[in-house]
């Protein structure tokens, strides 16, 4: 259903392609290249994240796969009946999710986490096209401000039509939902700006739409 949103030979950002090449180079067991979407095929909700990070998705090929952001993103999707397991180290673990899929704004691993905004627009048809497939009624859930500005960019609304704050929820041109947090990063959580009852609160209205 999504294939045809996706270039997993994507070379259009010259420094994330260096990056890649670098990354590679140090760590050839690594998957080191744009990080397909992961998860249900006709979802009711699609999470969208930052980017990969880089002993996480860009390692392991699986958007949360792997690093600290996943375990509690994983966890609470288990604990809400969003997945068959509330672990994602590896890709073939067996991890399945139920009503849910997961992209990210951008595809590819920035360098210390930070795309710049041209790569962040170079990257938003992606994501736009991920969302114009979605079935109706499939709302949306951003983790962190650039998320949430890509959705925005995604329907060509200006970044400042909606503002993102966490648990805020926006309703957007064509009826669907935009739900606002916090990134489960290991910042977020270690400093407490997000807390499991905090992300576990808007992803449970998210999930029950």
């Amino acid at each position: 259903m999504f294939d045809s949103t996706f270039d997993p030979t994507c070379k259009r950002c010259p420094r994330l392609a260096e990056f890649l090449d670098e990354v590679k180079a140090k760590h050839p067991d690594y998957f080191a290249a744009p990080v397909p979407a992961f998860g249900d095929e006709n979802p009711k909700l699609l999470i969208v994240g930052l980017a990969p990070g880089m002993h996480g998705a860009n390692r392991t090929g699986r958007p949360f796969t792997g690093d600290y952001a996943g375990i509690l993103l994983y966890n609470t999707l288990y604990e809400l009946g969003c997945s068959n397991i509330p672990g994602s180290d590896d890709p073939n673990d067996g991890l399945e999710l139920k009503g849910v899929r997961i992209s990210n704004a951008v595809k590819c691993l920035p360098p210390q986490n930070k795309p710049e905004t041209s790569e962040i627009r170079e990257c938003n048809p992606f994501i736009t096209a991920e969302i114009v497939q979605l079935p109706k009624g499939c709302n949306l859930f951003a983790l962190g401000l650039i998320a949430h500005q890509a959705v925005l960019r995604a329907y060509g609304l200006k970044l400042g039509a909606m503002k993102f704050a966490h648990g805020a929820v926006h309703e957007l041109p064509d009826g669907r939902k935009l739900y606002d947090s916090y990134h489960c990063s290991r910042y977020n959580t270690q400093t407490k700006r997000l807390t499991e009852a905090m992300f576990r609160d808007v992803m449970e209205r998210a999930v029950s739409g």
